[in-house]
């Protein structure tokens, strides 16, 4: 037990099957922080399960109880951080653990890291935490709620109230469908930034003129190359993302080179050291029948204005691409399991349409209608297809609304789920 100003944090460790289905077979560690406020450590709350964004996340560090959500949420609950399988202090997926692990081993242990497997991990804590008959809630932030649509296709019955933000998904779109509505919602990003900080074209063309004629290299190792520097852009869909790139170029040159400080901090944005299951995230679209096949690859290839000698240069958003898995050090040992997952085609589906049709367990979930991560459109549809689903729409916030809105999101959607309004 740990104790920090206005909090006690316990942390819980607990031995999982890798596969559910061979509850025999080999195990993983699943770790989970338990938070609660000080003046309440006493009282018997009800409690809430934090899911992560991602995928390849792990819960955020607590550093105390005002300021974010997490200070909305404690008022009235207990709260669980849970690190997802592969991620944080949950058996993690690094290129360091997989050394030595073969393509095709690999790409059969990186199955059991989807929304079905972490689901059932939930289900175990909650009877291991709480017992059988005693339900919880849920916040799903962006991929966490992928994760609660799974949770309510394949276990409803121990959910109390589900709420998420940012992340319904589309229940039958393939990665094809997700990517080719991607695209646009990403260029309207990059000429809303350039709108903003016209003098960026010219700062960007500079930079990306300078890494296609020389070998700049990162404090890694990594060649630094334009397509690299275009990921950068994956933070437009945040409050602040315009301004983290824009003040990164600000500091990008000295003399005629790119600056030390420059440097390594694109090498933290995109080096994946601890994310590779993000760099992964096709296969969170993988439905019988319809393999990946690097779908925001194949898509980007119809977008003349993404050319990397288009002008202005557009950046691209979180979609991922084969070149990332040759170029990035941490990548580099998931390139063959990567094709290997791009192929499968035998998923098994992770939302039971019928049952989520008749769900009765209370969800409310804001809309972002500006977000670049998660369409809209899907998203309402989604709303419309889940039984007992209430949709909030907004453009006042960005993807990370719930994280920055002091506490205001959750504490709507809690009114929603409850009834109040």
């Amino acid at each position: 037990m740990t104790r920090l100003p206005g909090l006690v944090l316990t942390d819980h460790t607990f031995t999982v099957p890798l596969d559910h289905a061979s509850p025999g077979g080999p195990t993983i560690s699943v770790f989970a922080r338990e938070v609660v406020a000080t003046d309440r450590a006493g009282d018997d709350l009800p409690w809430l399960i934090f899911l992560q964004g991602g995928p390849g996340s792990k819960s955020p560090r607590p550093s105390g109880p005002s300021g974010s959500w997490l200070g909305r949420a404690l008022k009235t609950h207990r709260v669980l951080l849970l690190d997802q399988r592969g991620t944080g202090r949950s058996t993690p997926i690094s290129a360091r653990t997989v050394r030595g692990m073969s393509s095709s081993s690999l790409a059969a242990y990186l199955r059991f890291f989807r929304a079905d497997s972490i689901v059932r991990d939930a289900e175990l804590i909650r009877r291991a935490l709480l017992g059988d008959g005693v339900r919880w809630e849920t916040l799903g932030q962006s991929y966490g709620g992928f994760v609660t649509l799974t949770y309510l296709s394949l276990a409803p019955e121990g959910l109390r109230s589900c709420y998420v933000t940012g992340g319904l998904p589309g229940l039958t779109a393939t990665a094809d469908d997700v990517y080719t509505r991607t695209y646009p919602r990403v260029a309207a990003k990059n000429a809303a930034h350039y709108a903003r900080y016209p003098e960026d074209v010219a700062a960007v063309s500079r930079i990306a003129d300078h890494l296609a004629s020389s070998q700049v290299l990162l404090p890694d190792g990594d060649r630094l190359t334009v397509n690299r520097f275009r990921f950068l852009g994956s933070a437009f869909g945040m409050g602040d993302g315009y301004e983290r790139l824009h003040w990164l170029l600000d500091d990008a040159w000295h003399g005629a080179e790119l600056s030390d400080l420059f440097l390594h901090e694109v090498m933290t944005r995109t080096g994946f050291i601890d994310a590779p299951l993000y760099a992964l995230q096709e296969y969170c679209y993988g439905q019988s029948g319809h393999p990946t096949r690097w779908a925001a690859d194949r898509a980007i290839q119809t977008r003349p204005e993404f050319a990397t000698d288009a002008t202005p240069l557009l950046f691209t958003g979180e979609m991922m691409f084969p070149w990332m898995f040759q170029d990035i050090a941490a990548l580099r040992p998931f390139a063959g399991a990567a094709d290997l997952l791009a192929e499968a085609d035998d998923w098994p589906d992770l939302y039971d349409l019928p049952r989520l049709a008749s769900n009765d367990v209370p969800v409310a979930a804001v809309v972002y209608f500006d977000d670049m991560y998660v369409d809209a459109e899907l998203s309402l549809a989604t709303a419309g297809a889940v039984g007992n689903t209430r949709a909030w729409v907004t453009n006042e916030y960005e993807h990370d609304g719930g994280a920055v809105s002091q506490g205001k999101v959750l504490s709507r959607l809690m009114d929603m789920a409850a009834g109040r309004i």
